[in-house]
């Protein structure tokens, strides 16, 4: 251990905000081959499957604890007609992809599909409606069709296509996006028709609607002032209060800009801190809108939901620019790994949020190979894995009175060094980041207010940021046992090497 090394207190038996599962969610729209040739591959596919769903896939979320599944988009929500995917696959509606590279959309993985994979998955539903081009009553008929019990059209209709009893969604997004691709909306706008989806999306029997409304884009806090005001306003009505239970925000990492947002594989260190420098800005963001939240609901009763949020690179060479196809490096384990530390920071507010997107799409947590069939796991999927311990976890509040090292990044100061920290069941888990794409760091946490015994940590780390997993090459890119790790009585010693993500849990005595 350095004698430099940073110093950070955590106080073991003081909880904060629960850090709610959700933070940990996921999104699969009908982009590329997120949802063909991803989640679902047919019945008649040598890959094997149930029910077309492909189980290697299932098999490997299934091991993160997935909480939820946002679906169908994304941008191709807002053009989704819910009727064109339920019934015989032969008799569906053909439609074209017009955001996703102006392929026919079959609509053989419907509504029926899709609960059909979240039951495999064990995972909440995240339905996202159709506010820019369907209506309110399309919408709340697809409530009824999916959780209405007893008689009625819609559940009726549900019968005839083979499911029987409802089903349990509590979360409903009311658009996306609406101030693009969603509908081009103002803010005005939009909060009018959020007031008449939320009123007609029903609740039936206990299937109580968590609804969100479509939320800004980056720092737009005035859209947020918006609808937070209209709440505001509503709440002097005899009507349901609140109308929508959280708000929706956006925000992608790039190195570039949109024109240009970088290569996923080949990039300077430059290149690499200014990523982590603009991955480091989510927590601006999220206290940003926070902020104008607590003037107008100042007992936090509206969460925050980023139900978009992780890298976008260019597309992988030769592949089709509509499919959003990229690879998954070192680089986006640490913006993976950053995105959950300020999670935790947030947890007070911040009830969900959903990387995009889980398979073969952006930042995903598996890559499906069309040629061989083969699966790979992302360093990305790994951040999750070894993170899962901090879902329904006490969050911990992690001081470092000295400060964490830091680095210029154009023109602006970027921690080098992130920690958070929970309890749940009787254990701790600390996750720590070294974003030093170079040096190794050492951090030295004070735990006050109990003991801590039976240690395991795991490290993430790699020979260069670049370095990503192939077919041929499986686990560049894996966690391993790490044992940098000691206890000196409370005082616990980690060694974080360059560019590393590492795990410490063990039994609070």
């Amino acid at each position: 251990m350095s004698t430099d090394a940073v110093s950070a207190v955590i106080n073991v038996d003081i909880e904060g905000p629960k850090i709610s599962k959700h933070v940990y969610g996921h999104f699969a729209e009908h982009l590329g081959r997120c949802i063909y040739g991803g989640f679902y591959v047919g019945e008649d596919s040598d890959i094997p499957n149930v029910r077309g769903i492909r189980l290697d896939v299932v098999e490997a979320l299934r091991a993160l604890d997935i909480p939820n599944l946002r679906w169908p988009g994304g941008c191709f929500a807002d053009e989704y007609h819910w009727m064109d995917g339920i019934g015989p696959k032969e008799d569906r509606a053909v439609m074209v992809n017009t955001h996703w590279g102006g392929v026919e959309e079959n609509n053989h993985f419907g509504t029926h599909e899709f609960m059909d994979l979240c039951e495999l998955l064990e995972t909440e539903p995240y339905i996202s409606g159709n506010v820019g081009s369907g209506t309110v009553r399309e919408m709340s008929e697809w409530v009824e069709y999916i959780t209405r019990e007893g008689d009625s059209p819609m559940a009726r209709l549900r019968k005839q296509n083979g499911r029987e009893e409802p089903w349990k969604v509590k979360f409903w997004g009311l658009g996306n996006e609406t101030w693009g691709c969603g509908g081009n909306m103002t803010a005005e706008q939009y909060a009018m028709d959020a007031r008449k989806y939320a009123t007609y999306c029903r609740n039936y029997g206990d299937n109580k609607l968590y609804r969100i409304a479509a939320g800004a884009a980056d720092a737009d806090y005035g859209w947020t002032e918006t609808l937070m005001k209209q709440l505001s306003h509503l709440g002097c009505q005899r009507v349901e209060r609140p109308l929508y239970q959280a708000l929706s925000i956006h925000y992608y990492t790039i190195a570039g800009d949109w024109n240009d947002k970088g290569a996923a594989t080949v990039f300077t260190d430059d290149e690499y801190y200014t990523t982590m420098l603009k991955a480091n800005r989510t927590d601006e963001l999220l206290t940003g809108h926070a902020n104008v939240m607590d003037l107008y609901d100042p007992k936090k009763e509206i969460g925050i939901v980023m139900d978009e949020w992780g890298t976008w690179w260019n597309v992988e060479p030769g592949t089709n620019p509509g499919f959003l196809y990229q690879q998954n490096t070192m680089r986006d384990a640490l913006v993976a790994s950053l995105h959950f530390d300020i999670f935790h920071k947030h947890a007070d507010r911040l009830i969900m949020a959903n990387i995009a997107q889980t398979v073969n799409v952006l930042q995903a947590m598996i890559l499906t190979d069309p040629d061989s069939g083969a699966l790979v796991l992302t360093p990305t999927y790994h951040v999750f894995q070894m993170n899962k311990g901090h879902q329904d976890a006490a969050s911990l509040r992690v001081d470092t009175p000295a400060g964490v090292p830091t680095r210029e990044v154009d023109g602006k100061e970027l921690a080098t060094v992130s920690v958070s920290a929970s309890r749940k069941d009787g254990r701790l888990l600390v996750s720590l980041s070294n974003l030093d794409a170079g040096a190794a760091q050492d951090v030295e946490i004070d735990l006050r207010g109990g003991g801590l015994g039976d240690l395991e940590s795991l490290i993430l780390t790699a020979d260069t940021l670049q370095s990503h997993n192939t077919p041929e090459q499986l686990e560049a890119v894996a966690p391993q046992k790490h044992d940098g790790v000691t206890l000196d009585g409370s005082k616990l010693r980690v060694h974080l090497p360059a560019h590393s993500f590492v795990t410490v849990a063990g039994a609070l005595a």
